[in-house]
């Protein structure tokens, strides 16, 4: 029979002995925990303060936009030429350094004044920094899209097909991922690399069916490619029927044809 000496104590007993005599240390390390878990709430909150403001403010840029949009892409020479700078100068302000969607909101806007105004290096530059601002937000595979637009106006024709193809692989989704493949496929046949630009136009076919238009202008894009490479293609060598035919040895007999008879 074992002894009152000798018996190990239990698990609970062993805890409550462990909280007893470390009861100080565990008495700071609960006080740590908790101002971990306050200082988190309030960055948090104060981050979700700033988000605020700055949607804020960008949405106000947003309204002055829109206000001069008509003399931004359709407006004569000149006109409303310095409300626009001074927006466009407010807006380099507030998007310089700035990420989320505020900042990639705000540098599309940029970037639409430049396309306006067909600064398209300027345009490009600012497009990828939107999408660089919001890299997974819906704002971000149409900023490359739109980069790749701007590229293409440049004559930049393979770092067009990069931006696109970023546009297409962005984890946010692309609404006009067809038309970005479509893209590819244009600028391929350009350079004159039909068989990949084939590739691209199937893609559109395959990946987008109920996009019907798109699916239309591929398949005829696939139609003239195939017949011109058919038609390039190096031609078949087809033996000569007359080679059949040894008229050494052809006994013509009497025949004897005088062209002078058709007079």
């Amino acid at each position: 029979m074992q002894s009152g000496k000798d018996k190990q104590p239990t698990r609970v007993e062993r805890i409550t002995d462990f909280i007893q005599n470390n009861r100080r240390a565990l008495g700071v390390g609960a006080l740590v925990v908790t101002l971990a878990v306050i200082g988190s709430v309030v960055a948090l909150v104060v981050a979700d303060a700033m988000r605020g403001r700055a949607i804020a403010s960008v949405e106000a840029l947003g309204d002055r936009y829109e206000d001069l949009r008509f003399y931004i892409f359709w407006g004569e020479e000149g006109e409303g030429e310095r409300e626009i700078d001074e927006l466009l100068g407010d807006l380099r302000s507030f998007a310089r350094g700035r990420s989320g969607y505020a900042g990639g909101r705000a540098w599309s806007m940029i970037a639409s004044i430049y396309g306006a105004r067909g600064q398209w290096a300027d345009a490009e530059d600012a497009w990828l920094a939107s999408a660089s601002a919001a890299p997974r937000s819906h704002l971000a595979p149409i900023a490359y899209f739109n980069a790749g637009a701007a590229a293409e106006e440049q004559g930049a024709l393979l770092r067009a097909v990069e931006h696109y193809e970023e546009s297409i692989s962005n984890p946010a989704g692309f609404f006009a991922a067809h038309r970005a493949r479509f893209s590819v496929g244009r600028i391929q046949e350009a350079l004159g690399n039909y068989s990949a630009a084939i590739d691209a136009y199937r893609e559109v076919i395959a990946n987008w069916p109920h996009e019907q238009i798109w699916g239309n202008f591929a398949r005829s894009r696939i139609i003239a490619l195939e017949t011109m490479q058919w038609r390039l293609a190096e031609p078949v060598v087809r033996p000569d029927p007359w080679a059949l035919w040894d008229f050494d040895d052809f006994d013509f007999g009497d025949f004897d044809f005088d062209f002078d008879d058709w007079d």
